[in-house]
C-alpha cells in the first residue's frame, strides 16, 4: 500500500532519497555536476512529499517559492525498482494541490536534457516547456517547464 506525506527538508526519509538523487545525477550530468548542485541545496526547503511503500521511503519531491505567485519543483525522485509505476507522478500531483493551496498559481521547474524520464513525466502530467528561466537563462543542456495550478481565483 502506497502512501503519501507532507513533511520538510528535515525529514531523514527525504534526506535519505536525496542522497541517492544526487549519486545518480552526479552520475548523467558528470562534469557540469558541481554547477548544477548549487542550485539543489535543501536546508530551506518547507515543503517536501514522500510516498511511502510499506513504510519504506521510495520517491520524494519538494517546492519552494521562486518569486510571488510561482512556486518551484525541486528534488523528483523515485528509487529505481520503483518506476514506471506512476509514484513521480503521484509526488507532483500532492506537490501541485499543496501549491495551489498555498496560493500559487504556477509551478515551474528545470531538468536536465540529459534527464529523458523527467522530461517525458512533465509533459505527461501537463507541462509546457518555457524559456529557461534565471540561473538556467544560458545553459544548453538544461529544460525548463510550466503548469498552471490554480486556474481562477
Amino acid at each position: 500500500m502506497l502512501t503519501v506525506k507532507r513533511t520538510d527538508s528535515e525529514n531523514l526519509d527525504f534526506i535519505y532519497l536525496v542522497k541517492h538523487l544526487d549519486a545518480d545525477l552526479a552520475e548523467r550530468d558528470g562534469s557540469e555536476h558541481a554547477f548544477y548542485a548549487q542550485f539543489n541545496k535543501i536546508d530551506k526547503i518547507r515543503c517536501v512529499v514522500l510516498v511511502y511503500e510499506e513504510e519504506k521511503p521510495i520517491g520524494c519531491g519538494a517546492i519552494k517559492e521562486y518569486q510571488p505567485g510561482i512556486m518551484e519543483v525541486k528534488r523528483m525522485y523515485t528509487l529505481p525498482g520503483h518506476r514506471g509505476k506512476g509514484i513521480a507522478s503521484r509526488v507532483l500531483n500532492e506537490l501541485e494541490r499543496w501549491s495551489a493551496e498555498l496560493g500559487y498559481a504556477t509551478c515551474i521547474l528545470e531538468t536536465g536534457k540529459k534527464q529523458p524520464e523527467a522530461i517525458a513525466l512533465y509533459k505527461k502530467n501537463g507541462y509546457q516547456i518555457i524559456p529557461n528561466y534565471g540561473q538556467y537563462a544560458e545553459i544548453e543542456d538544461s529544460i525548463c517547464f510550466e503548469k498552471r495550478v490554480i486556474t481562477h481565483r
